[in-house]
């Protein structure tokens, strides 16, 4: 019964009123169980009805594009008609400035609420059909309805099947309205200090702010936590970890310099500089625990071979973490061919894998009859047990949390552990968070890769860009187009990967094989249209930023991103680095939907360079407030609401806070605070 359940943040969803069993379900796919996981389903966008416009100001282009509202009256019959799946209606309707045709799919029950003659206030995007404008999927209000939304923030949610914007704006305000959040966790004298609104007030303006000034003060309370405890949970983690002594007898290895000979090119000095801290590590007295930052491209995986190769050559196994099933499977091959010159074995482990395959995997691994594991999350599963594992290696280490570092490192005896990451992030923040490592940097490219020629264009450019792609893929290459949705918001105005996957395919010739990819879809799927991409089955790759850490394509020659104002400039230097891999020449096109001369400007800047930590600088200097919230901005870190290179310098106080804190302090504080150690083990639980 419903009436037994009564709201609390670890309590379930179907405690609220209008959320049953099966709604409860559509919220578990959206990864929301508990009630304070809904109230951390933070708005990505606030929508601001203003005030009606006259119609003549559509007709004359000024809006086009644009979500707008006109005050109008019908007057024509509601015209219907069905084209493929979709059952279209119309209308026209009229102000004192001029006509307009409205449209809308799927939503037949409309012809019996617009009547000739009734009057309404509609609400939609002004597009062009067909050489006209028209209004498509207006919503309908009264006079009424209209003045009680007009300029207020509403909140706008990421959705899913079965979940509206209304239901979780309600449910979210049964809950602010129900639950005792009078306690704050964050002491008084940090929240006085750093000028931070109460935790309950952040909770109601983030979803229902007042103002955009109360929505920013809500932002920064809520970010601030979110680092404050990270940074918490990371010195717990240091204090813990101590210095462990070296268990491992590794010495260096004549075979490793034979190794270096061989390969095909010579390292760079940055990356011969990391090697050497690496080698010192590993031969040292105390255990390694050291973050490998490297740009795309850099050469960092040659690095992490050479830690393994020295590692088992020492009569050890090593293994390699990393976040997808088709990184896992390339690591495997290449590395695989690279180590059975000299005896050494690999074996791949990812999720994917037949029970049976498993069982023949962990039997090899526990017998050492294989000397690296290279797969995926599987690596850490409690079935796993290693014999001797003196190095864990994780690549993209952003991907994984505090705890799946530490449970892959806990599958030894204190195994040496190497992090790879190809975030450029500014060693200011990096020393924070990657606060429980050593940190080496690869800032040097190899001699031979070729720089991606850029260039930054507008929506008017896109027919000369199908062309161009269209003749790199007859020259047998590649091409990434990248959007920042999944399907159409009717508040976003932003290319989505659904709508244009199909029209790429009539834009281009049909011999080529244009696919779409997003992180909506099943992991299978998403492996196998990236294996296929890998194969070169797919000449066109469009799909979100899911691509930005992945695959190795060194095929692929174009990026072309779509709607790139949208994006952080570290993340379009990141997505730009899934080209310029092999010995062709690659090419950015950076596609801006605003004209704005700083918008300009600012990519312009992504333009003219290709070092990622120089870009990641830059970035953190244009933020400003208006970059707080629509699409994700850094792809990094993976907090709720906080963005690294948005909130830096919200980091940078939530860290020195974390530190003023005396032992005495902390001890009484947690004491008195249960939940905030529940708060930090949260973070430490690898959620991050």
């Amino acid at each position: 019964m419903r009436d037994s359940l009564l709201i609390t943040l670890n309590g379930p969803l179907r405690a609220i009123k209008g959320i049953g069993e099966k709604t409860e379900k559509d919220f578990n796919k959206m990864g929301l169980y508990t009630v304070e996981d809904l109230l951390k389903h933070y708005p990505r966008a606030y929508d601001v009805f203003e005030a009606p416009i006259p119609i003549i100001d559509i007709t004359e282009g000024i809006t086009e594009g644009k979500i707008v509202s006109i005050e109008a009256s019908v007057i024509s019959t509601v015209q219907a008609k069905q084209v493929r799946n979709l059952k279209i209606i119309s209308c026209q309707v009229k102000d004192s400035s001029g006509k307009l045709p409205l449209s809308w799919f799927n939503m037949p029950f409309l012809r019996n609420k617009l009547h000739m003659g009734y009057h309404f206030i509609f609400r939609g995007k002004v597009v062009r059909k067909n050489g006209v404008l028209v209004i498509e999927q207006p919503n309908i209000y009264t006079r009424e309805e209209y003045r009680i939304k007009m300029n207020v923030l509403q909140p706008v949610y990421i959705l899913t099947s079965g979940i509206t914007n209304n239901l979780i704006s309600k449910s979210v305000k049964t809950v602010l309205e129900q639950l005792d959040l009078a306690k704050d966790y964050l002491p008084k004298r940090i929240q006085k200090e750093y000028h931070l609104i109460n935790y309950k007030n952040a909770l109601q303006e983030i979803h229902f702010p007042k103002s955009f000034e109360t929505m920013a003060d809500a932002r920064t309370r809520l970010v601030f936590d979110e680092f404050f405890q990270f940074t918490l949970a990371l010195q717990f983690l240091k204090e813990k970890r101590k210095i462990w002594n070296n268990d491992f007898r590794i010495s260096e290895q004549e075979i490793c310099d034979r190794f270096l000979k061989e390969l095909p090119y010579e390292l760079t000095k940055a990356q011969l500089k990391v090697w050497k801290e690496i080698k010192s590590d590993l031969t040292g007295k105390h255990t390694m625990n050291r973050l490998v930052q490297g740009d795309v491209g850099s050469g960092k995986t040659i690095l992490a071979a050479l830690a393994l190769l020295l590692t088992t050559l020492n009569g050890y196994q090593g293994s390699l973490m990393v976040p997808t099933e088709v990184l896992a499977k390339q690591h495997y091959e290449s590395l695989g061919r690279m180590f059975s010159a000299f005896g050494i074995k690999t074996i791949l482990l990812v999720g994917s894998m037949t029970a049976s395959e498993k069982i023949k995997a962990y039997e090899k691994i526990k017998n050492h009859e294989v000397d690296v594991i290279i797969g995926t999350h599987a690596l850490i599963q409690e079935k796993v047990e290693y014999d001797n594992l003196a190095l864990a290696v994780t690549d993209e280490q952003h991907r994984f949390g505090v705890r799946q570092r530490e449970a892959l490192s806990g599958k030894g005896i204190h195994p040496h552990v190497l992090v790879m990451s190809a975030t450029p992030i500014p060693r200011t923040l990096a020393i924070i968070l990657y606060g429980d490592l050593d940190i080496s940097i690869v800032d040097e490219l190899p001699a031979n890769r070729l720089p991606i020629k850029n260039c930054v264009v507008d929506t008017g450019y896109r027919p000369t860009a199908y062309h161009f792609i269209t003749k790199e893929i007859r020259k047998g290459r590649q091409a990434y187009v990248i959007c920042p949705m999944v399907d159409e918001s009717e508040v976003i105005e932003a290319e989505n990967v659904l709508e244009y996957t199909e029209k790429l395919k009539e834009a281009m010739p049909s011999d080529i094989v244009v696919e779409y990819l997003h992180g909506k879809m099943k992991p299978k799927e998403k492996n196998e249209i990236m294996e296929r991409f890998s194969a070169g089955e797919i000449q066109t790759l469009v799909s979100t930023t899911v691509v930005e850490v992945g695959v190795n394509v060194p095929n692929a020659t174009v990026m072309m991103i779509e709607n790139a104002e949208r994006f952080g400039l570290a993340q379009l230097h990141q997505l730009r680095g899934r080209v310029g891999r092999g010995q062709h020449q690659s090419y950015c096109i950076l596609v801006s939907g605003s004209g704005g001369k700083e918008t300009k400007e600012r990519l312009e800047i992504l333009s003219k360079s290709n070092d990622g930590f120089y870009i990641a600088g830059e970035d953190l200097k244009l933020r400003g407030p208006g970059d707080m919230f629509g699409i994700r901005q850094s792809g990094d870190m993976e907090f709720r609401i906080g963005d690294i290179y948005n909130d830096a310098a919200v980091l940078m106080k939530a860290n020195e806070a974390a530190k003023s804190l005396t032992k005495q302090e902390l001890d009484l504080f947690l004491e008195e605070n249960p939940e905030l150690r529940d708060k930090i083990n949260f973070f430490d639980m690898g959620t991050l």
